[in-house]
């Protein structure tokens, strides 16, 4: 097998469990390997660290499968972690009935590049990486035999597949297409599902227990769901017996699915939404002007900063979007305000809205941090800066 030789004192990050080793880490590579081919990690001086996919287009050199030096990377392998993933969601009680779940979470389930997304008897397969697009079909049949799900979907269109030098991949792996829409029902709302051309692999999971407490909190406040896609937010705030719901996004198509989603739920008073196809930044100025107030305000933007190089950058969008946020804000209101990024840290985050407060002159305290549910786990060596967070503010 061939051999990835870290330069001195680059074995720290392995021994804390982080599973990027990135090419200002490596010495040389002895032997033969083509992307996403298995290599042997080891320390300068020849000690046996871990097994990893190689990846010689990007900065992660190498992403790493088991951190024992023994185990051997095969079908079974696989069989074995899937098999694991889907298991540990099912320890907890929250879980087991939901019909949208992630089974696998790349790194945080020892996997790598790999997200595999159920909704109901479908599952989203997303590969991200080399080594995960190497093993497609073992982890195809591994997630087959865990779940018993007859059809799998691939998305692997997304941007990050160029940093590895893979090309985009979408279409059927198992099965076929479902003969009537695929939707699931989150928390008593039934939700559209478009695995083919909506984004990620067609819903936002990782916001499911955010738009329960949503719902919880909405009872007589007026709404206001910015970015609000194809209206999960929405929906749940209707639910709750919010007294208005206006909810913002610039894409004509995901607002035509969240009204779709609405005729769903017959119970919910349809009278009480207004979709507003604009801009967002320029939509919050244009109610800041109208003298509009709200009691509830939702601000889950896209990811402004996917790495810590336009952290900066990002910064300045979420403070000024906070800013309108909190100037919207009714005496006592709750602000709902979330990012996605990856290049900014939790704490920056809770920087950045505390300044965006004081700079809309407004006095506010944060009632709770947010993040994703517990099918979304954070692995040891990881960051939780490198997932979704949250704040819940309450202004004066």
């Amino acid at each position: 097998m061939p051999q990835l030789v870290l330069l001195p004192g680059k074995d720290r990050q392995l021994a804390r469990q982080h599973p990027w080793i990135f090419a200002g880490a490596v010495d040389r590579l002895e032997g033969r390997a083509r992307p996403g081919d298995t290599v042997e990690v080891v320390a300068a001086n020849g000690r046996p660290l871990a097994k990893a996919a190689w990846s010689p287009e990007s900065k992660i050199r190498a992403r790493v499968w088991t951190f024992d030096p023994q185990e051997i990377v095969d079908d079974a392998f696989f069989k074995r972690r899937v098999q694991a993933a889907v298991e540990r969601r099912l320890l907890l009680p929250e879980l087991r009935e939901q019909e949208g779940l992630r089974l696998l979470h790349g790194e945080s389930d020892g996997l790598p590049g790999v997200i595999a997304d159920r909704y109901s008897d479908t599952i989203v397969l997303q590969l991200t990486s080399a080594g995960a697009d190497k093993w497609r079909q073992a982890l195809v049949r591994a997630l087959q035999r865990a779940t018993g799900c007859a059809r799998i979907y691939e998305r692997s269109d997304s941007d990050v597949r160029r940093l590895e030098g893979l090309l985009p991949v979408a279409g059927w792996l198992l099965g076929e297409a479902p003969p009537s829409p695929l939707s699931i029902v989150e928390n008593g709302v039934r939700m559209r599902v478009d695995i083919v051309s909506g984004h990620k692999t067609g819903f936002y999971l990782d916001q499911r227990d955010n738009r329960l407490l949503t719902c919880r909190l909405a009872s007589g406040r007026r709404t206001l769901n910015c970015f609000c896609y194809s209206g999960g937010f929405s929906l749940q705030a209707l639910a709750g017996g919010a007294s208005q719901v206006l909810s913002i996004d610039s894409s004509a198509p995901a607002l035509a699915t969240a009204v779709e989603n609405l005729a769903l739920n017959p119970r919910l008073d349809a009278s009480l939404a207004e979709w507003r196809e604009s801009d967002v930044f320029s939509e919050l100025r244009l109610l800041k002007r109208r003298g509009e107030l709200f009691d509830l305000i939702i601000l889950d933007p896209p990811k402004f900063a996917p790495s810590a190089a336009h952290a900066e950058r990002a910064a300045r969008a979420y403070r000024d979007i906070n800013v309108f946020g909190f100037r919207l804000l009714a005496a006592g209101g709750l602000l709902l305000t979330y990012s996605c990024s990856g290049g900014i840290s939790r704490q920056h985050f809770r920087e950045i809205v505390a300044d965006a407060a004081v700079a809309a002159g407004r006095e506010a305290r944060i009632l709770r941090h947010l993040a994703a549910p517990a099918d979304h786990p954070v692995g040891l060596g990881f960051s939780e800066g490198e997932y979704l967070k949250g704040l819940l503010c309450q202004a004066d």
